[in-house]
């Protein structure tokens, strides 16, 4: 099974293109770019890009696994919206995986378990607790650094570099979630053949523009 792998949710633009089977995971081909202003502009074209270098078509590809978030609202809506339209055009399944538990599942397992931190920014971070398997436990969640409250010492995710000292761990890697973590979190979905869950964003809190509540009354000087 092609898997193209998405993500739009963290400063990286990653997009990559992923065989799977019963017994391992692939990476054939990936595009990855640290920017936080870019994912709108840079996202499709590292999609083809990904499948140029892994010789495959977009005609190819099976499905599609794409990082719902958390993330801030623009970025993550250029990824989802991406990952909608291919598999309106392409007439395959769609889906959706909590963007933290791509990175927990690049995580080097240990007998310990870990938090996954990502920047939210507001000077706040997207959380979840991981135990020593790699399963959520907790989260996802929005909280400022210092109101983090955890036993656990280790941290992956950029978040974890940028409040370290706040939250009161040590970073491990990874920073940003990788195509194959993205599959790994969607594989017992892929392989099943199960219908995916709505693309439904993680933004965990509302979006800093509102509608208008009404006209403003204008008086005559």
């Amino acid at each position: 099974m092609l898997v193209l792998a998405i993500d739009t949710s963290t400063p990286a633009v990653t997009a990559g293109i992923v065989a799977v089977d019963q017994a391992e995971l692939t990476t054939r081909g990936d595009r990855v770019t640290v920017d936080a202003r870019a994912h709108g502009e840079l996202i499709t074209p590292h999609a083809l890009a990904a499948a140029e270098t892994a010789g495959v078509t977009l005609r190819e590809l099976d499905a599609i696994v794409c990082g719902v978030g958390p993330g801030p609202f623009t970025g993550l809506r250029a990824g989802m919206a991406t990952a909608a339209a291919l598999s309106h055009a392409l007439g395959i399944p769609a889906y959706p995986v909590c963007s933290l538990d791509a990175i927990a599942a690049d995580v080097v397992k240990t007998d310990n378990p870990f938090l996954v931190l990502t920047d939210a920014r507001r000077r706040e971070v997207y959380w979840a607790a991981y135990d020593a398997a790699g399963a959520r436990v907790d989260g996802p969640n929005v909280q400022r650094p210092a109101e983090v409250e955890t036993t656990v010492r280790v941290a992956a995710g950029d978040g974890a570099l940028l409040y370290a000292e706040a939250v009161g761990v040590t970073p491990i890697e990874p920073r940003f979630p990788s195509p194959a973590g993205l599959v790994s979190a969607a594989r017992a979905a892929l392989l099943s053949g199960a219908a995916p869950e709505p693309l439904t964003p993680l933004y965990l809190r509302r979006p800093d523009a509102v509608e208008p509540t009404g006209r403003k009354r204008v008086t005559a000087p």
